[in-house]
């Protein structure tokens, strides 16, 4: 238990402080005594490291100093030295070097090893390729003996089981990917998140993947949603992706329950690409400015997520790819619901989108050489559904509208040879392969359902 004493005039205190899990106990007194002792449980680690950090900060502000030898019972609380001015500096120009560079001249004065890592760092940018290999090794070396200070126990101890992987630029995590690795895994996910995103390494955090969430039952991403809709509001952040698993060898999609999407929009307004792998998924009131592509992948999106997709305010979209899936896995939704979207409501820059694994692909064939969307679009994904010759005649009958596409995927659909071969003049590219057969004309299903 670290042990921090006050002498001056005729004070002369003693504090003591430590952690195990979501418990604080404390000790305090008078030098020479046993003093008191009193213990603080907090709902989740990330509360109880903040209040053990929060705590010995205060101390020391009020002149206790840590006794020499004793032993640090905070484990990953760390405390990183920060400046808000020049953090605000790389906030504004997150790709700017010299506001990296500023801040390690600022750290180096504090003693904080971080400031060496972002010059190592950054010498790697300017280097050769041969040497820059070299350089890498040196600064993972580095990160390895300072991961004290720049990770803490708890980070560390998921970086050695897997459940966590980092990248770094500059002194800081630029990207992490965080999930269970296999059916022995016991981490904690959510937990886990919590901690690295309130981490004074993940300030800059510019990429999130989380993989699977539990492997014991079926995999769930609520409490997971929960840690992210309560993390402080990160701007750097570009790429989140949710569902980073195997299907079906980790788990069945249908087996993945997603939640609310909606409470992060307000804590990531800067991302550029969000994606999206599992079952019931909502995605309430879209409102991402920044957003360039946006994918779901699901074998029954209900109708309300179909509702919020078409009614979503993503002006600067260009990327949109809907699984749809099977009415007997919860799908909803059909091509009257998706008019604003093939009408090109609300995406004025799109210019590549899916509609695959639907049920309903024949009649988004029969609507699709005179939706407006269309002519704005560079590639088209009607890929993996339920689409048969009749669908194939429609487009090609209609190729004057899909002339201008560079590539109009139709594969993994009921093709005939005879569909195929007509569909191929629908447009210059068209990708037609891998096509499956049906049992007979009543067994058509989309490629992912369960």
């Amino acid at each position: 238990m670290p042990r921090y004493e006050f002498t001056e005039g005729s004070s002369s205190k003693f504090w003591e402080i430590t952690l195990e899990g979501t418990t604080l106990t404390k000790r305090w007194g008078r030098i020479g005594t046993d003093g008191q002792e009193k213990t603080e449980d907090f709902e989740s680690k990330v509360e109880a490291k903040k209040a053990y950090a929060a705590q010995v900060k205060e101390k020391e502000k009020k002149g206790y100093a840590l006794v020499a030898g004793s032993a640090d019972g905070g484990g990953a609380a760390v405390v990183s030295a920060t400046d808000p001015a020049l953090e605000a500096a790389i906030l504004a120009a997150p790709d700017d070097v010299k506001g990296y560079l500023a801040y390690a001249a600022w750290l180096k004065g504090k003693g904080d090893p971080r400031a060496e890592l972002i010059q190592l760092q950054h010498d790697t940018l300017e280097a050769s390729a041969a040497s820059a290999t070299l350089m890498r090794k040196r600064a993972a070396k580095y990160i390895a003996e300072h991961a004290d200070s720049l990770l803490g126990d708890e980070l560390t101890e998921a970086i050695a089981g897997e459940a966590l992987k980092l990248e770094w630029h500059l002194g800081f995590i630029r990207e992490a990917h965080l999930g269970q690795v296999d059916f022995d895994s016991n981490e904690d996910i959510p937990d886990l998140l919590g901690v690295l995103l309130a981490h004074p390494s993940a300030r800059f955090l510019r990429s999130l993947t989380i993989g699977m969430a539990c492997f014991d039952g079926e995999n769930e991403y609520h409490d997971t949603l929960k840690a992210l809709g309560k993390a402080k509001p990160l701007t750097t952040l570009r790429h989140l992706f949710i569902g980073d698993f195997e299907y079906p060898d980790d788990t069945e999609i249908s087996w993945t329950h997603v939640g609310d999407l909606q409470p992060l929009y307000g804590v990531f307004p800067g991302l550029r690409e969000l994606r999206v792998r599992g079952g019931e998924i909502e995605l309430g009131k879209i409102d991402l400015p920044e957003l360039r592509a946006f994918t779901v992948e699901t074998g029954g999106l209900p109708l309300k997520a179909v509702k919020s997709i078409v009614k979503a305010h993503w002006p600067k979209l260009e990327a949109l790819e809907i699984w749809f899936g099977s009415e007997n896995y919860g799908a909803g939704g059909g091509v009257k619901d998706l008019q604003p979207l093939l009408d090109g409501e609300g995406v004025p820059n799109l210019r590549k989108l899916g509609l695959r694994n639907a049920e309903f692909t024949d009649a988004l064939c029969a609507v699709l050489p005179n939706a407006k969307v269309v002519a704005r679009l560079q590639e088209l994904d009607l890929s993996m559904g339920m689409m048969t010759d009749e669908g194939a005649e429609a487009l090609a009958s209609n190729a004057k509208a899909f002339q201008h596409l560079k590539t109009l995927d139709v594969s993994n659909n009921f093709l005939t040879q005879a569909g195929q071969k007509r569909v191929a003049t629908a447009a210059p590219s068209v990708v037609r392969g891998n096509q499956r057969e049906p049992y007979d004309e009543d067994s058509r299903y989309v490629a992912v359902g369960e």
